[in-house]
């Protein structure tokens, strides 16, 4: 059984930095492609950065100079390293798991942490 689950989160002022982590149970890292999503308030999903099981890393264009994934397969434990935060980027982040192609599309994901809050002012 897959368990992902998400801690990190918090509140924090603009120009402020967060790592969110997301451990996983069940299945190791080098397996699944994984990917973050966020959701701000009254909008869709998005995906912001994923990474394969060979370590490679596609970003949202829009935060790639902010944001970087990361995996310690040690630690089976993904992160998110987000810098210079800004208010826009209030939203409830989630991390995913697929056994495909690494991809920004939500559909490609089969498992799903149970998000953590993330609140920039």
């Amino acid at each position: 059984h897959v368990q992902l689950v998400e801690s990190g989160g918090g509140s924090v002022q603009a120009g402020g930095s967060l790592r969110l982590s997301c451990a996983a149970r069940g299945y190791t890292y080098d397996t699944y492609c994984m990917g973050w999503f966020r959701r701000p308030p009254g909008k869709e999903r998005e995906g912001i950065a994923v990474i394969d099981s060979d370590g490679d890393t596609a970003y949202a264009e829009s935060l790639k100079d902010r944001f970087t994934i990361s995996v310690d397969n040690a630690k089976n434990t993904l992160y998110l390293r987000m810098n210079s935060l800004k208010p826009e980027d209030t939203a409830m982040y989630y991390c995913a798991a697929s056994r495909g192609v690494a991809s920004f599309s939500a559909m490609t994901y089969a498992y799903w942490g149970q998000g953590t809050q993330v609140t920039v002012s």
